[in-house]
C-alpha cells in the first residue's frame, strides 16, 4: 500500500499523516464502544439500535454519483434510481457523456442532478489523490465541483474514504436524532449540532452512525405513539 502521508496530494490540499480508516465492522464497533463508555445516552441508543452497520461505499466516480442520488429523496427511490444507472453502465464517466443529459434523465435523475453528474462526468476528477488529504481538505476539493455541497462532501469522505472523524451536521435526520436522544427542546441548527459533536471526536463518523440508526428507532416509535 502507498505511504498516503506522502503522495502527491494534487488537488491543492497539503499530503498528512491520517487515522487509519474505517474498513470493516470491528472499527465501527470500537468506535461504538468508545462513544459509549464517554456518553451514556450513545450506550443507550446502542442497547436499543444493536450494533451499527459499516456503511461504507466505494471510492470514485460511482461512489459520489451514489450520494448525488441520494440528496433530497427517500432512500428507496435513491436505491431505485441508482440501480438504474448501474445497471446502463452510467456509474462509469465514460459512458455518462455519452449518454448525455437525456440519458440521465431518462434513468430517473433530476434536470439538476444530471447536470451536476455530466459536469462531474467532464471534469476528470482526481478521487485517488483525496486519499492523502485531510478531512477538512478532502471535503473542500469535494466542494469545489458544481453541485457538491457541504453534506456531499462530508458523506462522501465519511463513507467513501473510510474516515473516522468526520460529522455531516447539516443532516436534517441527525438533528432529529440528536433533538430526541439528547431531551433537546428543539432540533439543533448545524452550528449547535457541530459543537456538540467536538465531545465525540475522534469517533465523530461512527457517532454519525449511531444517530442514524438512533433516528429509525426514534420514528418507529413516533409511528406507535
Amino acid at each position: 500500500m502507498p505511504d498516503r502521508s506522502r503522495r502527491d496530494a494534487g488537488l491543492g490540499g497539503k499530503p498528512v499523516n491520517l487515522a487509519p480508516p474505517i474498513t470493516c465492522d470491528a472499527d465501527v464497533a470500537e468506535g461504538a464502544a468508545w462513544l459509549a463508555e464517554r456518553e451514556p445516552r450513545f450506550a443507550m441508543a446502542l442497547a436499543q439500535t444493536g450494533p451499527l452497520p459499516l456503511r461504507l461505499r466505494p471510492p470514485g466516480f460511482a461512489g459520489l454519483l451514489d450520494i448525488i442520488v441520494g440528496q433530497q429523496v427517500s432512500v428507496a427511490s435513491a436505491r431505485a434510481i441508482y440501480a438504474r444507472l448501474v445497471t446502463a453502465g452510467l456509474d462509469r464517466p465514460e459512458n455518462v457523456l455519452h449518454a448525455g443529459d437525456e440519458g440521465l434523465r431518462a434513468a430517473g435523475l433530476s434536470r439538476p442532478k444530471a447536470r451536476y453528474v455530466l459536469a462531474l462526468a467532464e471534469r476528470d476528477f482526481d478521487f485517488d489523490a483525496l486519499h492523502c488529504l485531510s478531512d477538512d481538505d478532502a471535503t473542500a476539493a469535494l466542494i469545489a465541483m458544481p453541485g457538491i455541497g457541504p453534506w456531499t462532501a462530508q458523506v462522501y469522505v465519511m463513507f467513501c474514504l473510510g474516515r473516522r472523524d468526520v460529522f455531516p451536521s447539516g443532516d436534517l435526520a441527525l438533528q432529529e436524532a440528536a433533538r430526541g436522544l439528547f431531551d433537546l427542546p428543539a432540533r439543533p441548527t448545524p452550528k449547535d449540532l457541530s459543537v456538540m459533536a467536538v465531545a465525540w471526536s475522534p469517533w465523530r463518523s461512527v457517532a454519525a452512525r449511531q444517530l442514524f440508526a438512533y433516528y429509525r428507532v426514534l420514528k418507529q416509535k413516533e409511528g406507535l405513539s
